[in-house]
């Protein structure tokens, strides 16, 4: 007997699987028949793509045993199988790269439970909910020796050598009182039937059943043995037969192996393509973020099927990086089927496929945010910053993506969740106003308080609030938009559109003067320029940067992306006029004048989110002032 541990962080998963990671126990038969389908996919290519696996007998078939008298309920394939290296790595392993993470910041999460499911690897050990002992015998294809993990889930495993008439994976259940429910046929049907109805195999479920006569007697007891799901490749159907339930079922089924999504779809676009290449995908939109939007090692989720035979689900190059939150199915009739990842990437046929589905997928979120604004909008909240990545990395498709990214405004006419488009804002735009202005850098609370924005709401002029890092590395790069220039607001330059100065504004200039000198004078080299303002009208100063610089927040998200330091930027200070601590600065003497002007600039530098660079002089400045 070979006798192994759990990992330390393993044995915690698991109590907090069997504990309360699901939120319906029925889940593990789902997980179980997913992982069983996925090792029928694997052998099923082999025997068409590997000479040594072509002499294979091999009727792919999934089998659910229940039997009532050692209650136990047995989930078979005669797929790939698994060796005892692979018994070791695939169930003694849990979420390899991800696991301490994933503990770390469970506690935190909003989201369903069981939207975590196969994000970490964790589908297989749902079975603890139900069971106290699990079984898993095992075959590899092409070898002789069969093996068996055995655990009861409390920190320990044990794999041995066993007997095994074929290849394939028997996993054996014995089940605990949670679980005995499962052992009644019509208990176990369902659930097959709502979650795994339309895998691509036949699934049949074996039970004995007691009889009755005619008078309803008992008359003893008989085998029932009966395949119970559609066992079709539902994408392959026309549309016509399919109703939204079908969608529903198939897209919970199917998803399991992308993160068991509980949730139903947002949205899906079924597409079967004729003529020079033919092909068939089927692509859900999830109504919730996997969990892994945002990190580099994130699972693909679109499998590839080439007439009906699996190739691979492990492939990033389907589908963009930025369209990473896609689910679903590509299905050639064109490639070989002995694709591989190298030539896949440069095949032509999945070249023109790929810009397809790309093109389609836009276009039908373009079609959803015009037929159904609040479904938009439940997807920008999930999906926006995904398409900004793509407007900065997918030019072929800008314009289609320019249409729809959504922003947050300062207008009270932006759409539902606050969100608006570049269309929406040029539709509202001031008669005569020639640019889409913008704020970013920064949190949106704190956006929409910056003094850049009081000159713009005071003249009615609409803002759109860039919270995001991604923001402003985008829209620097886009360019103009249907003629329009987009101007950040915290560049010198930007307040072109307030019109020639008003009475006011030119009695404040000329008393202002001696502020800005004695400003510049103060300030020294810690500024590129001082100048007076004319986008302020209740905030005494602000900072802004040059027109042909980089902002304070790009250079930062620079600095994180790993793309080295931009070179040291200065701000330009800018000062209200008809502000009163600005009068106080032009009347100042020397010493006051220091403390006044260095306390502005940290002063909007703090607005700006900027580090102070020596925050303790800017204390002692300030309380010099106050007292």
């Amino acid at each position: 007997m070979s006798q192994h541990h759990f990992k330390t962080e393993v044995s915690k998963l698991l109590e907090l699987i069997t504990h309360s990671l699901y939120s319906h126990k029925e889940i593990f038969l789902r997980e179980l028949v997913s992982n069983a389908s996925d090792a029928l996919d694997k052998l099923r290519y082999l025997t068409v793509s590997d000479e040594a696996y072509k002499g294979i007998a091999f009727e792919p078939a999934i089998r659910v045993v229940l039997d009532r008298n050692a209650k136990t309920i047995t989930i078979e394939d005669n797929g790939i199988g698994m060796d005892a290296k692979e018994l070791e790595e695939n169930l003694g392993t849990i979420a390899r790269s991800g696991t301490r993470r994933f503990l770390e910041n469970l506690p935190e999460t909003e989201r369903k439970a069981s939207n975590l499911i196969g994000q970490f690897g964790v589908g297989f050990y749902s079975a603890f909910m139900v069971a106290d002992k699990i079984e898993v015998t095992s075959q590899k294809a092409l070898t002789d020796a069969a093996f068996v993990w055995t655990s009861d889930g409390k920190g320990e495993y044990a794999i041995d050598a066993a007997e095994h008439s074929s290849q394939g994976t028997e996993v054996r259940l014995h089940l605990n009182a949670e679980g005995e429910e499962y052992l009644s046929r019509w208990s176990t049907q369902s659930v097959l039937k709502k979650y795994s109805n339309h895998v691509a195999y036949p699934i049949t479920l074996v039970s004995e059943e007691t009889e009755y006569d005619d008078k309803g007697e008992k008359k003893g007891a008989a085998r029932k043995e009966e395949v119970v799901n559609s066992a079709s490749a539902l994408w392959r159907r026309p549309k016509s037969e399919l109703k939204n339930e079908d969608y529903i079922e198939f897209y919970k089924s199917f998803s399991s192996g992308f993160g068991g999504l509980e949730e139903e779809p947002l949205h899906w676009i079924h597409t079967h393509a004729e003529g020079t290449i033919e092909y068939t995908t089927l692509f859900f939109i999830p109504s919730k973020a996997p969990v892994d939007l945002y990190r580099a090692d994130y699972k693909s989720g679109v499998k590839l099927y080439v007439k009906r035979v699996f190739i691979t689900d492990d492939e990033k190059e389907l589908l963009p990086v930025y369209l990473r939150f896609v689910r679903g199915v590509i299905d050639s009739e064109d490639l070989p089927l002995n694709v591989s990842r190298e030539i896949l990437q440069q095949n032509r046929v999945m070249t023109n496929i790929r810009q397809a589905s790309v093109k389609k997928i836009l276009g039908e979120l373009a079609d959803l945010a015009t037929a159904n604004p609040d479904k938009y909008a439940a997807f920008v909240a999930e999906f926006n910053r995904p398409l900004k990545e793509g407007l900065y990395s997918d030019y072929a498709n800008r314009e289609a993506l320019l249409g729809l990214v959504r922003w947050k405004s300062t207008s009270e006419e932006a759409g539902a969740g606050g969100w608006t488009s570049f269309a929406e804002y040029k539709s509202r735009m001031k008669e005569g106003q020639k640019a889409i202005y913008y704020i970013a850098g920064g949190d949106e609370e704190r956006l929409r308080k910056s003094p850049l924005l009081e000159m713009y709401r005071k003249q009615g002029i609409e803002v759109l609030v860039c919270g995001e890092e991604i923001d402003e590395l985008v829209l620097s790069g886009l360019g103009p938009y249907e003629g329009l220039e987009l101007k950040s607001v915290n560049r010198a330059g930007s307040e072109s559109e307030f019109g020639a100065e008003s009475p006011a504004e030119k009695e404040a200039a000329s008393g202002s003067s001696d502020a800005v000198d004695k400003a510049k004078k103060a300030l020294g080299e810690a500024v590129k320029d001082v100048r007076l303002s004319r986008r302020l009208a209740e905030s005494p100063a602000c900072v802004v940067v040059d027109s042909d610089d980089p902002s304070l927040q790009l250079r930062e998200l620079m600095k994180q992306l790993g793309g080295g330091e931009l070179p040291d930027v200065k701000p330009i200070l800018e000062l209200n006029g008809a502000h009163p601590i600005v009068k106080r600065l032009a009347a100042a003497g020397e010493a006051e004048a220091e403390d006044l002007a260095k306390v502005l600039l940290g002063q909007a530098l703090l607005m700006e989110g900027a580090p102070l660079a020596d925050p303790a002089d800017f204390a002692a400045r300030l309380n010099r002032l106050l007292g």
